[in-house]
This record gives structure tokens, sequence and C-alpha cells, in this order.
């Protein structure tokens, strides 16, 4: 798990140590507008997170915070132009599970490597994942039906994610290493599209963060059958985890978190941060983002790389052992 957000509480002082970086920094950063790329199209949950944060953030840097979306290839896009970028404090990387953690395996020829291109800033959160089905097309209604008929018919269940390597990919295959079933993997190029074909029975089942399925949960057939975080979630009441279903100790999250390109200067990076721990303690901003399924989340720098370094290496065992392979 990441750090629990009781340990990120920022008390005034640590607030005020922060703030009192060299009067030159303070004076020189940002001078002009910064630039966040978010690695996913817009609409969808890291989007959501981007643009509202970015709204409050903007007001305390002083300078606008222009959020660009550059998607595909499962984050390497977006995520190589920020590892390019001049580390000059300018260009901003919202990242996730496959960005930092994820595709280190997944691809052989990666064109960034996650530990040594990037300055981690800070996670900022991480997403409830629900494991929705459409009950029309796969007539289940618990985890403990959904095994059964897996088990009965090895392969006959198609499930559906945003792509390959995607926080909600590995979390299915996850689930079914557990379970010792075997699921039959449809990608798609986003969450929208997978979505919208969960909705009409095209495909029977699918793990996807809340923020992106709070829409179609009224949508006659869907049904939520249990949250892969260790406990209940608030949004949805009543729906048990998998971890209660069977599976003590399962899992899976889709987190991100802040970076800039690799040698940006320490005082660029602290200040970014106060700017992001202020705008993330207005509880107006954590209303909004705990309604979208959005656990919001701060630490260190060095608390963000040990992260990276663990979830590189859970997620890149789940890889292997699912033999999933991109290039």
């Amino acid at each position: 798990m990441p750090p629990d957000r009781r340990s990120f509480i920022v008390h005034a002082f640590a607030l005020a140590t922060l703030a009192a970086a060299p009067a030159h920094a303070q004076s020189t950063w940002p001078a002009r507008p910064v630039h966040l790329i978010v690695p996913y199209p817009p609409g969808g949950g890291t989007d959501y997170f981007a643009r509202l944060v970015c709204t409050s953030m903007e007001k305390l840097l002083g300078q606008p915070i222009i959020v660009e979306n550059r998607p595909g290839a499962a984050t390497i896009i977006g995520a190589e132009a920020v590892a390019r970028a001049a580390p000059d404090g300018y260009t901003i990387l919202l990242g996730d599970n496959a960005t930092y953690a994820a595709n280190k395996t997944l691809y052989q020829k990666l064109p960034y490597d996650p530990q040594k291109d990037f300055a981690p800033v800070t996670l900022t959160g991480r997403f409830a994942m629900v494991l929705l089905v459409n009950t029309r097309k796969l007539n289940v209604n618990s985890v403990e039906e959904l095994i059964a008929v897996a088990r009965r018919t090895p392969g006959s269940i198609d499930y559906a994610t945003p792509g390959v390597g995607t926080a909600f990919h590995l979390a299915t295959e996850l689930f079914a290493a557990s379970a010792g079933i075997r699921l039959n993997h449809v990608p798609y190029r986003g969450a929208s599209p997978a979505m919208q074909d969960l909705a009409a029975g095209q495909i029977g089942m699918m793990f996807v963060d809340f923020a992106s399925a709070r829409s179609q949960l009224s949508t006659p057939g869907i049904k939520a059958l249990a949250v892969a975080s260790p406990a209940e979630f608030a949004g949805l009441p009543g729906v048990p985890t998998v971890a209660a279903s069977g599976f003590p100790g399962f899992e899976a999250w889709a987190w991100q978190g802040l970076v800039f390109p690799a040698g940006t200067a320490a005082d660029v990076i602290a200040k970014l941060r106060t700017a992001y721990v202020a705008t993330v303690s207005q509880p107006d901003i954590v209303a909004k983002l705990n309604a979208a399924g959005i656990d919001v989340l701060q630490s260190t720098p060095e608390e963000f790389a040990d992260y990276m370094r663990s979830e590189t290496e859970k997620w890149g065992k789940v890889v292997k052992d699912a033999n999933i392979r991109v290039d």
C-alpha cells in the first residue's frame, strides 16, 4: 500500500519550511505558464483530477498551468515527452501505475527509465477500482458465481480494459491468478469505448476506476460485484471487497503522481509540492475528489520514489507470471 494519508499531514511548520526556499528561486519560478502532461484522453479520472487540482494550484503559483492531454501507447507518449523535456520546471507529468511501474517490465525497449528520467514530486491519489459485470451477458451476481462460471468454461469470459498493461488489465490478471481461472483479455483504446461495449453487452466484465464507472452504474444489467481496495468503498455501500470474497490480501489501485524531468532543481520541486499540499488541504477540493472515487494522497519525493520501486516489483511479477508482452 502507498504510505498512509495520515502520515502525510503537513504541519504548519513544515509548510513554512518549504515556503522559505531561497528568495531567488521564489522570484524566478514560475515566471511563465507551466505545462502539465496528462497521458490519457480528456474525460477520465486522471484528467478530472488534473483539471480540478490545477485550477487551485495555478492561483497559488501565480502562473497558468496548462493541461495537455497526450494519450497513447500505455502512457508512453506523454511520459517520453516529459522525460526528454528541459528540467527547467515548466513541464510536469501526472503519470500512473503503467508510467512508473508496469511499463518497465512490459516493454523491452521502453524509451524512458521511470527511476532515472524523472524527479518525483509527490504521490497524488489512488482510484478505487470496481469489478463490473453486465448480467445480461454474464449472468452472475457475486465474485463466487463469476469464478464458478470461469472454472466450468475456461477462457470463455471476455474482459475489457483500456489497454494492455494498464492498472485495470493488471488488476484483472492478478484476480485471475489469485482465483486460478483463465479469462480472455479484450483491450480497448481507453476506458470510454470499453465501458460502452460493457454497457451494450458485447463484453461481460471489467475492472475500472469508480470515476469512470459511476456514470454506468444505473445502466440496466450493469452490476458492481466487488471493489479491489482492502476495505469497502464509501461510494458503493454494501459492495464487498475482492479480499472478503475469498481472497485475503487482494488489493489493487489505479494510482498516480507528479514528476518533473530528472535534474529539476530541488527548490522548484519543493514549491510545486507546497502548492499541491495546500490545494488538497482544502475541504471542498477533497470532497469533490472523494466523490469521484479518488483517495487523495501526499508524499515526500523520497516516499514516492520508494513506492515506485515497490510497485515495479509487485506488478513486474504479475506481468511475468501472466506472460504479458507488448513488444
